[in-house]
């Protein structure tokens, strides 16, 4: 696809994230003072070299947002969008920035129907504001905006014109998602013979990746990307995905992997944008194995079914259970939760956990110990016990008491939250003290059965270090379901880690 401009592993390659930026854009997303902070300093600790914190024309409080960021004294040049206004820079010098990334307009849609202006007033506004911001000390990257359906020719000479002012790069910026590899490394390539290019590409088509591929190939030395792809329509393409790509295929290191899964775990946090499953480099399933032969073949060689390390990105492989796991995965989980069993238990577990499956069950670490203690006969004694809940949520402030067995003594305790299975899970962890941190992982929820008496499961997944354990529990109340899943696998826990809860202090 990219003819003879391969992509070397001896070019040096950046990645500019605007996660603060274009990625708080998307709908429904709206990132506090301190959590940009928070993404900021991450992503300069994984060593993004720029960062773009916001639009300091979009209001005051931006503004304040933005100079929280620049006073993080971080490693990385710090930067904020602006729009072809003079006003702009300044606000963007107010606070404090290292330099702008200069919007302007690019295709004739946005010259005449956008702005109003003609391609030769574009051209001699761009050239005065380069020179302003560049007078006022600023690193200027001019974006093309909807470069990738201007005329080729004009955006040449745009982008020559932003050059010649004192720019330092120019972007090539497919903003509405719009084009494809090929137009993406000719229109590169007619740039990158001018200057330093950027590019800036979405993902409306799924080639967001591609086509940042095709401009590095084409010369680019710079590529706009946003954690977990955040970003308007179908987002920005995703940082994790091209520093992944750059290094597995062509060994062109950008930032340190290791941290892009701690990185994109936060991003989903403060954004509230789930990760999907399936969701390439951090999706949940990335590093999951369940079909029998991928995980046989896996146990037996660790790449045998991975193109690269889990560890690489920060991860860990985590071989599940479900309808398609063999005897192998049954194996390996039992071994994981230290549960002996012959090779003839092995396979009625298996088959087990397979009935379990097609009955369109998610198998649960709980499900698979609880067959496993059937089967080979084991008897477990319970560490945690539920032994009575009341949750009100009528008033003011939703209150539930818990009333515990805790390894033979009886522990009682209150708590408040937003709801009652907020305030029932906050009481459960004053029973059990320290032994309560575990981390609520995920939660879901689920009706399975209508009507007035329908019935819920609820399944939480609950983890302390490099152990999780999932466990579902189904009830006409979900309160009660969502406390005696939470209690289960912290009891499971506890077993494995062989531990009694303290008493809490007081």
């Amino acid at each position: 696809m990219f003819g003879a401009h391969a992509i070397d592993d001896d070019r040096q390659v950046s990645l500019l994230d605007t996660t603060l930026r274009d990625g708080e854009q998307a709908p429904g997303i709206s990132l506090s003072p301190d959590e940009k902070a928070e993404i900021a300093r991450e992503l300069d600790r994984a060593g993004v070299p720029v960062i773009e914190a916001g639009s300091a024309c979009t209001g005051p409080g931006e503004r304040r947002t933005i100079s929280r960021v620049t006073d993080l004294d971080l490693d990385a040049r710090v930067t904020s969008f602006c729009r072809g206004i003079r006003n702009d820079v300044d606000l963007a010098v107010d606070c404090g920035v290292d330099g702008i990334h200069l919007v302007v307009p690019a295709s004739d849609r946005h010259v005449e129907g956008k702005v109003g202006s003609t391609r030769g007033d574009v051209r001699e506004t761009t050239a005065d504001l380069v020179a302003y911001a560049k007078a006022e000390g600023l690193w200027v990257e001019v974006i093309g905006e909807d470069g990738s359906r201007a005329d080729l020719d004009y955006l040449e000479e745009l982008m020559a014109t932003a050059l010649e002012a004192g720019a330092d790069r120019v972007c090539f910026a497919d903003t509405v998602g719009h084009t494809g590899p090929e137009r993406t490394h000719e229109a590169v390539s007619r740039l990158s013979e001018l200057g330093p290019v950027s590019a800036h590409t979405h993902d409306d088509l799924g080639l967001g990746v591609t086509n940042a591929l095709a401009a590095i190939a084409a010369g680019a030395d710079l590529v706009h990307c946003t954690v977990n792809g955040v970003g308007e329509r179908a987002g920005n393409v995703a940082l994790e995905e091209v520093a992944i790509a750059l290094s597995h295929v062509y060994g062109i290191e950008t930032v340190e992997l290791e941290r892009l899964y701690d990185l994109a775990q936060l991003v989903s946090r403060t954004t509230g944008v789930p990760l999907p499953p399936n969701k390439a480099v951090v999706g949940e399933n990335a590093f999951t194995h369940e079909s029998g032969i991928h995980t046989d073949g896996t146990l037996k060689d660790e790449a045998m079914y991975e193109p690269y390390p889990p560890e690489t990105v920060g991860r860990e492989r985590r071989l599940a259970l479900g309808k398609h796991a063999g005897r192998a995965g049954v194996r390996a989980a039992l071994d994981e939760h230290d549960v002996a069993a012959s090779d003839g238990e092995v396979g009625e577990i298996a088959d087990r956990v397979t009935e379990l499956g097609d009955r369109g069950r998610r198998v649960t670490d709980a499900d698979l110990l609880a067959v496993a203690e059937d089967v080979t006969g084991g008897d477990r004694e319970r560490t945690v016990e539920l032994l009575d809940l009341s949750a009100t949520s009528g008033g003011p402030v939703p209150t539930a008491s818990v009333r515990l067995d805790v390894a033979g003594e009886e522990r009682v305790a209150s708590g408040t939250g937003s709801g009652p299975v907020d305030a029932a899970v906050a009481a459960v962890r004053e029973a059990l003290g320290p032994a309560g941190d575990a981390e609520l992982e995920s939660y879901h929820v689920d009706a399975v059965t209508g009507g007035t008496d329908a019935v819920v499961t609820v399944e939480v997944t609950m983890g302390r270090d490099d152990r999780s354990v999932s466990v579902a529990r189904s009830e006409a109340d979900i309160t009660r379901a969502s406390v005696v899943a939470m209690v289960d696998a912290l009891d499971r826990l506890l077993e494995t880690e062989g531990e009694t809860p303290a008493v809490a202090d007081d």
